[in-house]
């Protein structure tokens, strides 16, 4: 299969997520520049984090607009894989690919830590690999990860399942000091009503080898690649 990693100016993992998937997992990958309007055959697409046009406005409210964006578009609609990794998943709230919104992180701090994640879903093409109540430790690193959407918004989320991480302690139990941004219902990891666009604000790419203290982020990229085989 494919990966094509979108680029930003301002993008900072887009090498970190291609060396995750082409060198660590073995799978074609291609940058993908936002100016272009080719996805170059790519069967999933990363947005991946950093601070897309100095993150001016809001974070990820300037990407939104970037050319390539109507094809990434017009792919997810179509039923394409589409991952937004930290930044990313800014993009897919501002182009309305995901609902809700974000907001600053509660403590006012940009945190650059590792975090728990308990899978709540695991009937998806980005968790397959995992089961339900598993915890992962992955790191985040953002200033604006504080998930919002209104009362009725997130009971369609619960209804449809949609959340898919949530920040919990390392025994998978929902507290207020795991929830380290304020998160509305601890929300880590959220995807479409379609089930084929994930957002999440932990970086997989960085907790993908040993060397980086974890390899609990490979399960995503497995998930995505298992389900691209097998449909």
């Amino acid at each position: 299969m494919k990966f094509g990693v979108v680029v930003f100016p301002g993008s900072n993992c887009d090498n970190d997520t291609l060396h995750a998937v082409r060198d660590v997992f073995e799978q074609e990958a291609e940058f993908l520049w936002h100016k272009d309007h080719d996805l170059k055959g790519s069967d999933c697409i990363i947005l991946p984090g950093g601070f897309s046009y100095g993150d001016y406005l809001r974070s990820g409210a300037i990407a939104r607009f970037s050319p390539l964006m109507q094809e990434v578009k017009e792919f997810a609609l179509k039923g394409g894989i589409v991952l937004g990794i930290c930044n990313g998943f800014q993009v897919l709230l501002e182009l309305g690919l995901l609902p809700g919104a974000m907001m600053r992180n509660k403590n006012l701090k940009f945190l650059c830590q590792h975090v728990y994640l308990r899978i709540e879903n695991k009937d998806t093409p980005f968790t397959q690999a995992g089961h339900e109540g598993q915890v992962l430790r992955i790191p985040i690193a953002h200033f604006d990860g504080n998930y919002y959407t209104d009362r009725k918004g997130l009971k369609e989320l619960e209804r449809n399942q949609q959340i898919v991480l949530r920040y919990t302690n390392e025994e998978g139990y929902l507290t207020e000091e795991a929830n380290v941004n304020g998160s509305l219902d601890h929300c880590a990891g959220l995807m479409n009503k379609a089930g084929n666009v994930l957002g999440m604000m932990p970086h997989p790419e960085r907790a993908s080898e040993a060397i980086l203290g974890s390899r609990d982020g490979r399960l995503i990229f497995q998930s995505i690649i298992n389900y691209i085989h097998h449909t």
